[in-house]
């Protein structure tokens, strides 16, 4: 690890000052600092924004705010998380592992830098770490990768879990800058490789996450997190879904569905929806909902499993949601 500055302001304005060229926030530092030590990225400061009032955990008839500080762990046990926004609750808990879902921040979370063990090989070419370098991943082994969103520059898996859970939910994301606050989609937050892997959000010099706020959706309470991975606990996912049904006399009226462990980004699966609503709750119609999931997919030599792999994911998530009471 390399020497930085270290800087703890108590104020957003200050930790916007503080954050010069070269400089990295860190809240819970569960990636962050292990970055650090591969010397993967080597930042010249560090600001710790753990003194900052971006806490708090409100829901009401406009929504869910969570601040960007709340920690996995606090998040994913709130009461009113666990009975309205369940997919959450669940993704949450499935992520990592226990003492790391204590330190984790979910603005973090958010944020997390991909597992590919390319990126994290300063030895190896990688075209997120060092633009133009290449993509080993490509011809190398790559079970673990995507499938859908990728480019000739990079193959590389978004790595969140909860992330997909506020794509399929429409999240929104809160963000703090020298020139002024301002709000984004979730899902236009993340960007597809193309040729710039590099950049991977839409976030400014400087910017901060500050919060993230979920629109008010009564039939969430119907929803569910499926994580299929090589070992039950802290591992990524081969595939997920992030699934929400609105279901009426037996008939789908409104889906939201997202998949993880397959894209680029969080992969909200449109397609999917469309071909669920108005139409019966039964095994037929998820079936042929989940034809629809790679639809576009671009496998590679060891991932090739992984659009079927995908669809009996959805089917199965669907069926346990479609069954619920």
């Amino acid at each position: 690890m390399r020497a930085y500055d270290f800087t703890r302001p108590g104020s957003v304005d200050r930790a916007l000052r503080d954050a010069r060229d070269g400089s990295a926030y860190v809240a819970g530092g569960t990636t962050l600092v292990d970055l650090m030590k591969l010397e993967v990225l080597t930042p010249s400061r560090v600001v710790d924004i753990n003194r900052l009032p971006l806490h708090g955990v409100t829901v009401d008839r406009n929504g869910l705010h969570i601040g960007a500080l709340e920690r996995m762990s606090d998040v994913a046990r709130h009461k009113e998380i666990r009975s309205r926004y369940p997919v959450i609750s669940q993704a949450l808990e499935l992520s990592a592992s226990a003492q790391l879902r204590n330190m984790a921040s979910m603005g973090g979370n958010l944020l997390q830098r991909t597992r590919c063990s390319y990126f994290r090989d300063v030895s190896t070419p990688c075209n997120k770490r060092t633009p133009g370098s290449g993509c080993a991943a490509i011809a190398g082994h790559n079970r673990m990768h995507a499938i859908l969103g990728t480019s000739d520059a990079c193959v590389a898996t978004h790595a969140s879990d909860v992330a997909v859970a506020l794509v399929a939910l429409e999240a929104r994301v809160h963000l703090a800058g020298r020139t002024g606050p301002r709000t984004l989609p979730l899902a236009e937050f993340y960007r597809l490789p193309g040729q710039t892997p590099h950049v991977e959000n839409q976030l400014r010099a400087g910017e901060l996450v500050t919060g993230l706020t979920v629109p008010h959706l009564p039939w969430a309470a119907r929803s569910a997190y499926l994580k299929v991975r090589d070992r039950q606990s802290y591992e990524f996912a081969l595939t997920s879904a992030a699934i929400a049904l609105h279901i009426g006399h037996g008939v789908i009226l409104d889906a939201r569905v997202a998949a993880g462990g397959v894209g680029s980004t969080p992969w909200r699966l449109t397609a999917v929806e469309q071909a669920l609503i108005g139409r019966p709750a039964t095994a037929e119609t998820y079936e042929a909902a989940a034809a629809r999931a790679a639809d576009g997919a671009r496998p590679l030599r060891h991932n090739a499993f992984k659009p079927a792999l995908l669809r009996r994911t959805l089917v199965r998530a669907l069926t346990g949601l479609g069954e619920a009471r």
